[in-house]
């Protein structure tokens, strides 16, 4: 008995040995070989976008909820709520005090809790609710404070999100479609604008304006309770029954082999308040906060769409449907390319030419008053957002490790580059209309400033690259390890 009892224990022992062996010479063993892993991570990757989806509703209903103060102006609001000189502009900016306030404490509980399925749309809940409770001026001047809190939560949450899932080379496309949201919610917010300020004014004894903040408010609380059943949380958090273990187990390894290092580890050794400390010391943090404050200066003719269009000298509906188009055409040139950046693993001259292109359209808005050439303009101003989309990827890109500080870095730089926002809802006074000469200069020297920036950073970063290539060749190391995109 004894004998036997032993020869079993040194089979098990031998298979055990046997198994580690295979998994040595074949890393992808658990996952049944190297062809079964690829099938399983295309398998993954198809339920993550049809998940990751929702983002884009979700980002898409938070920019309509914010800027449909703009297309409310056109139509009473205005008048009605009695606001003189720069009222308009406060109400605009104060919603940014709270959204920068906000960004970096909530990405920390974000990567805390790991529940981003039930924390960003519970924010968005409340959200919503906040935008159907927009009244009188000292109301709504409360109300988007408020509103600035919880907005806060949601596209730095998302951006920390998709970097948890996502590897470096699939990152950029997966944040163009999420920035997709904002640009599409600038086409076809114009558009339900249009239809809601058009045709339910007077009902119920209500302005047109105020159905705009009810139904579209409404409409979000009703998107965010889906998105609980529908949202991801991170791989080591999330719920089994939408992925089986092999597959979260590969999702986690993905990561590990994009980074070098596991992300849980790396969580749990670093810490959050580290993970801060990491983020703040940084400069290179700090350096591409301000590329982006510059960048959303020269961006800030976004909440100032319908004024600027309507410039052309068509009646309000006309002018917010010539709202859309401009921003269709942004969704494709962002998409095209982020993809492209990705492919090439390229992200300077992606990011620089568009911006660029929207400095021409600056240049052009400020030498005429001609109809079709200030519409040319709009377009080209509105596809320096597809440069903007990549630089939001090389901010993730650029701090792969720890995730706490990932977390932090990336809502830090999303939460500074929004005094751009603060400041930008202040270069657009009506008194500068209807050429707003004096706002287009304001524009193209931000524009100029980010561009200048992002080459600083590149060339930086190019010199981080030849330090880990040096490091590399001492220790005799063949195989190339993690890189900086530039």
């Amino acid at each position: 008995m004894t004998s036997s009892r032993t020869s079993s224990i040194a089979e098990k022992t031998t298979a055990a040995a046997d198994v580690a062996d295979v998994e040595r010479d074949d890393p992808d063993a658990e996952f049944g070989g190297h062809e079964a892993r690829k099938v399983m991570e295309r398998k993954l990757l198809r339920k993550l976008d049809l998940r990751m989806s929702i983002l884009i509703v979700i980002y898409i209903l938070n920019y309509v909820d914010r800027n449909n103060a703009g297309a409310a102006r056109l139509r009473g609001f205005q008048t009605d709520l009695h606001l003189q000189g720069q009222d308009f502009a406060t109400l605009l900016s104060i919603l940014y005090v709270g959204y920068i306030i906000m960004q970096i404490p909530s990405n920390m509980f974000l990567n805390y809790i790991g529940k981003p399925s039930l924390y960003l749309p519970a924010c968005m809940m409340i959200w919503g609710t906040l935008s159907i409770l927009t009244g009188n001026f000292v109301g709504a001047l409360l109300t988007r404070f408020f509103l600035g809190f919880v907005e806060a939560a949601f596209f730095p949450g998302s951006l920390f999100l998709i970097s948890k899932w996502y590897k470096r080379s699939e990152l950029g496309t997966r944040t163009a479609l999420l920035y997709c949201g904002n640009i599409i919610s600038n086409a076809f917010g114009a558009l339900i604008a249009s239809g809601i300020l058009d045709g339910m004014d007077g009902k119920l004894g209500r302005a047109a304006w105020r159905w705009l903040f009810y139904i579209e408010g409404a409409l979000t609380v009703f998107v965010a309770l889906c998105a609980m059943f529908i949202l991801p949380d991170f791989p080591a958090t999330t719920r089994r029954w939408w992925l089986s273990e092999p597959e979260r187990r590969l999702a986690m390894r993905r990561m590990e082999e994009d980074a070098g290092v596991g992300d849980e580890a790396e969580t749990e050794t670093g810490g959050h308040a580290t993970g801060l400390w990491l983020a703040v010391k940084d400069w290179k943090v700090w350096w591409m906060a301000f590329a982006m404050t510059a960048q959303v200066v020269a961006l800030s003719f976004n909440a100032y769409f319908p004024t600027l269009s309507a410039t052309m000298g068509f009646d309000p509906t006309v002018t917010l449907l010539l709202c859309a188009p401009p921003f269709v055409f942004t969704a494709l040139m962002a998409f095209a390319v982020s993809r492209h950046s990705d492919k090439t693993s390229e992200r300077f001259y992606h990011i620089t030419v568009p911006i660029f292109g929207g400095i021409v359209g600056f240049v052009i808005a400020i030498c005429t008053m001609n109809t079709a050439a200030r519409y040319v303009s709009l377009f080209l101003m509105a596809q320096s957002y597809a440069g903007f989309v990549v630089l939001y990827t090389w901010v993730s890109n650029s701090f792969p490790r720890p995730p706490s500080k990932r977390a932090v870095a990336v809502a830090l730089v999303n939460a500074f580059s929004q005094l751009g926002n603060v400041a930008g809802s202040y270069v657009w006074p009506s008194a500068w209309g209807p050429t707003y000469r004096n706002s287009y200069a304001i524009c193209i020297a931000t524009a100029g400033c980010a561009i200048v920036m992002c080459y600083v950073f590149k060339l930086h970063l190019a010199h981080l690259n030849r330090l880990l290539d040096k490091e590399e060749e001492e220790k005799g190391v063949k195989e190339k390890g993690f890189r900086y995109l530039i």
